[in-house]
């Protein structure tokens, strides 16, 4: 593992919980930022992380961010953007505010954040940047164009980053994670095992990017269960 120190944007239960611990378990410190912090006290504490404020769809607040990891504990060498924001209903129904909310959080917040971090990974000519996508970044399902929206920006940004910064030794990779994870609030029907992703699993996978010697880098991964279509 040539990575030391992981920042991920976003945290919360579920799927960055798993990735703090799998990056914990691998022996990188861990930062965890969030709009809340006061929910990720117990994750904290089980994987010695720090914990600091953040809206990503703030710029200020992600400047902020940054140049607090900067007097303290360094930049990452890798950060992981799992925010995003959602609205759903009939497109003539939908609140423009609530859709221009949820491409900012899920699309222009990766923006910010990646921007920062580039900007502190290029001197080293190291780094890596996660994006966590969703079967929005492939589909525009009905009824849910805003998810889309910011979805599909997403990926446009991790396609052009990688194709700008892997030369320059940062590996930009995105994640579509298409299908259901399984949680405490959304549980797989017994007589449906592994139908729901096991965010563990999909940890993992972020962690074996991660390792992937540079003259094999992936850029995007699908996952889904075996049983979830194409």
């Amino acid at each position: 593992m040539n990575y030391k120190s992981a920042l991920i944007v976003g945290s919360g239960a579920g799927l960055s919980a798993s990735l703090a611990r799998a990056f914990a378990t691998a022996g990188m410190s861990v930062a965890l930022a969030a709009r809340a912090t006061d929910k990720l006290a117990k994750l904290a504490q089980e994987t010695n992380a720090k914990t600091y404020p953040c809206d990503a769809a703030q710029r200020a607040q992600v400047e902020k961010l940054f140049a607090t990891l900067d007097a303290g504990p360094g930049a990452p060498d890798v950060v992981v953007y799992n925010a995003s924001y959602r609205t759903r209903g009939p497109l003539i129904d939908l609140d423009p505010a609530e859709v221009e909310k949820s491409v900012t959080v899920t699309a222009l917040g990766g923006f910010l954040v990646a921007q920062a971090a580039v900007r502190r990974m290029l001197p080293r000519g190291h780094g890596a940047i996660l994006f966590t996508g969703a079967s929005a970044s492939v589909k525009g399902y009905a009824q849910s164009a805003p998810f889309a929206m910011g979805k599909f920006a997403l990926r446009g940004l991790a396609q052009s980053m990688a194709r700008e910064l892997s030369p320059q030794g940062i590996h930009v990779a995105h994640f579509v994670i298409d299908g259901g994870i399984k949680s405490v609030r959304r549980a797989e029907p017994a007589d449906k095992p592994d139908s729901l992703l096991d965010p563990d699993a999909i940890a993992a996978s972020y962690l074996h990017v991660l390792q992937q010697p540079r003259s094999a880098w992936t850029h995007e991964v699908e996952l889904r269960p075996w049983v979830e279509k194409f």
